[in-house]
């Protein structure tokens, strides 16, 4: 994961609203953690050819703080895959207006488990499957 190019797929776009933002102005961590969740649960469920559940996060760095009016942008990329789990790479990058500049703003790994209809783990479907 560098810094001046996403690694891995566009999974989700939004903007960063008002309702997002903590005292200071900025988006609340918390808002763009969520954001980070269902943009890699896009791939994992993919994979997963159907449903999964968040189970860890087992890194993650805030660089810089995302404003309001940023459109952000969520990039996400298998990393390894177990029997029943998915590690996901995450990064979030925003462009910032109104100069149109793309700026890295966190990264993080998502841990995901495919789970069946009651919720129970489940193997990840292989290539014969």
């Amino acid at each position: 994961m560098t810094d001046d190019t996403p690694a891995g797929e566009l999974t989700l776009q939004t903007i960063a609203m008002p309702a997002d933002t903590n005292a200071n102005g900025d988006i609340f961590g918390g808002w763009l953690m969520a954001q980070m969740d269902l943009g890699s649960s896009v791939l994992a469920r993919r994979q997963a050819r159907g449903r999964v559940a968040t189970v860890a996060v087992e890194a993650m760095t805030f660089l810089k703080p995302v404003h309001v009016g940023d459109t952000v942008t969520i990039f996400a990329q298998v990393l390894r895959t177990g029997r029943t789990s998915l590690q996901i790479g995450v990064e979030v990058w925003v462009t910032r207006q109104p100069e149109n500049r793309r700026v890295k703003m966190t990264h993080g790994t998502f841990v995901f488990v495919a789970v069946d209809d009651n919720g129970q783990k489940r193997p990840f479907p292989t290539e014969e499957t």
